[in-house]
């Protein structure tokens, strides 16, 4: 018999992330201190709802797990089909990306009128690792699926309603696109039933 998930996890990092936004809101004690929650969050691969975690064969797929009443920020599992990847893009606000399951490939671009060059190599993040974006350390990437032949999540906060966020994508030569997300659920993860008692 499968275990259910051990949401709790998921509910204290919910809680333990917006306890530190009543407390700062300087972003780089929020990326420092906020950047640590998640890595113990996707050390552990026991909290996520598979209905979280099913891939799309055409395009990857972005569920919303929480998003905080006052729109302070959301958490989104990122699901990656076989080789699947972004465009490159940007968030406009801060972000912390956690791989949960499987590996990603993050490319950093540097975008200029007329071009869009990338910074560096790719570099890739696996199961536990984190890293941040925002306006301010590096707000352009790229994000692909490390593995052509399974399916990898990662767990993204944001510091805003990201499926509401007016964004962009870029073309070969730095043109800019606008686009807003969405979200590919309807409902989220039930993380305030505490009559169920999971064990951690």
């Amino acid at each position: 018999m499968t275990q259910p998930p051990n949401l709790p996890r998921l509910r204290d990092f919910v809680l333990n992330l917006a306890g530190l936004l009543d407390a700062t809101d300087e972003e780089a004690r929020v990326l420092e201190a906020g950047g640590a929650l998640l890595k113990d969050l996707v050390s552990h691969d026991d909290w996520l709802p598979e209905e979280y975690a099913v891939p799309d064969p055409a395009r990857y797929r972005q569920y919303l797990l929480h998003c905080d009443s006052l729109q302070r920020f959301s958490v989104v599992s990122f699901v990656w089909g076989p080789g699947q990847a972004t465009p490159v893009h940007d968030h406009t606000v801060w972000g912390l990306v956690g791989v949960l399951r499987g590996a990603e490939l993050s490319q950093a671009y540097e975008v200029a009128p007329g071009r869009l060059t990338p910074i560096g190599k790719a570099h890739r993040l696996s199961p536990g690792e984190v890293e941040a974006v925002s306006p301010t350390v590096g707000d352009v990437h790229q994000v692909a699926n490390a593995h052509d032949d399974r399916t990898s999540v990662s767990i993204h906060v944001y510091g805003a309603n990201i499926g509401a966020v007016s964004r962009h994508t870029f073309g070969p030569k730095g043109e800019p696109k606008t686009f807003i997300s969405g979200y590919s659920n309807t409902h989220v993860p039930n993380l305030w039933d505490a009559s169920q008692k999971t064990a951690s």
